[in-house]
């Protein structure tokens, strides 16, 4: 339950949006992220592909560290 998932988006060495698994969703930071974190959000294909990497890279490696 510790453990969280980030997933960020860059550009021109800027963040422009974050999916974090604890908050579920994309949050954007600049006027592109928030209109891209907007479009995912909407796409509930999108949504559990990023919950699904929780599972894919933190909880099966947790066991290796």
């Amino acid at each position: 339950n510790d453990i969280e998932f980030i997933y960020s988006e860059y550009f021109n060495k800027l963040e422009i949006a974050r999916f974090s698994s604890s908050v579920g969703k994309f949050v954007g930071y600049t006027e592109l992220g928030v209109k891209n974190a907007e479009r995912w959000n909407k796409d509930p294909s999108e949504l559990a592909v990023r919950r699904a990497q929780k599972e894919t890279y933190c909880k099966h490696n947790i066991d290796n560290w």
